[in-house]
């Protein structure tokens, strides 16, 4: 693994776009998003958004980032994997690189990958919004500005992957890890960004509901402010993993979520390839 080089945040718009991201209008409060069919008179979200021009950096003229700096990294990580619509190869194959991935990144001591899920940007290219699966099975890029994971749904994965191990006990502390990767060649329409997670206010988090027809479960929104700093690193290609910090047990001192989203590049060519992805969420524990 390799991780590049940067340099420091940009001073003009040619190192970075001026792109809409999707934010929670001011006055929502426990929003509720359905990741299937909801109930009759339910909506689909239950939330208004509102988007709003944001400058975006071209992270890969950033210097020295970090995971418990900034909250996100870029990684030179090429996967066996060639094919990602092989379930067993994704499984077999992609989550044992993934946790030595994490665990070089964080220095943990045990790294466990709990799911993954390959998203396709639609035909068309519909507006952007919470990524539910299509007709095709495949979810689509998620264009709501989110973190995955809160207090109390961090901790409580926790117990979820380490419910029958010994070592539960001995944990220091630990992390979640989300690892992104574009599997169908450079990035060029729906790239993601992800939000420096030292620019972000405990207030600015709203605590919101996805629900699945077998759980529910619990993410954080994010409220606009100008200080947000948002990246993205442009044209990502195959052999690049984006890893972003999505939950940290430790309450100080490190980046601890890390909000993020899907946005369409202004200006793409019209031919460009439809955005391809895989991510997968790694729990770090350092015991």
């Amino acid at each position: 693994m390799h991780m590049h080089p940067h340099l420091p945040y940009p001073d003009s718009e040619a190192d970075g776009v001026i792109a809409p991201l999707s934010y929670l209008a001011a006055d929502a409060v426990r929003p509720v998003s359905y990741a299937f069919t909801p109930p009759p008179g339910q909506p689909w979200e239950s939330a208004s958004y509102e988007a709003r021009d944001c400058f975006i950096a071209d992270a890969r003229r950033q210097q020295g980032l970090a995971l418990d700096g900034n909250g996100f990294l870029l990684a030179d990580a090429p996967s066996a994997v060639r094919d990602f619509d092989d379930e067993d190869a994704i499984v077999a194959t992609y989550y044992a690189e993934a946790m030595e991935l994490a665990l070089a990144a964080t220095g943990g001591t045990h790294a466990y990958v709990f799911d993954h899920l390959v998203r396709r940007r639609e035909a068309g290219r519909a507006a952007l919004s919470f990524g539910r699966a299509s007709a095709a099975g495949r979810a689509a890029a998620n264009g709501r500005i989110h973190n995955d994971y809160t207090e109390e749904s961090g901790r409580r994965r926790l117990a979820l992957v380490l419910r029958d191990s010994d070592l539960l006990p001995f944990v220091q502390h630990f992390s979640i890890v989300n690892i992104w990767r574009a599997i169908n060649g450079p990035v060029q329409d729906t790239p993601l960004a992800v939000c420096d997670a030292r620019s972000v206010q405990p207030a600015e988090l709203v605590r919101g509901e996805v629900r699945y027809p077998r759980r529910t479960g619990e993410i954080f929104q994010l409220r606009h402010a100008e200080h947000h700093r948002w990246s993205y690193f442009s044209r990502m290609d195959r052999h690049e993993a984006l890893l972003f910090k999505q939950y940290d047990s430790r309450m100080q001192g490190v980046a601890r979520f890390t909000p993020h989203a899907a946005f369409d590049l202004p200006d793409i060519p019209a031919d460009a390839p439809l955005r391809e992805s895989i991510e997968v969420r790694c729990l770090v524990v350092h015991a």
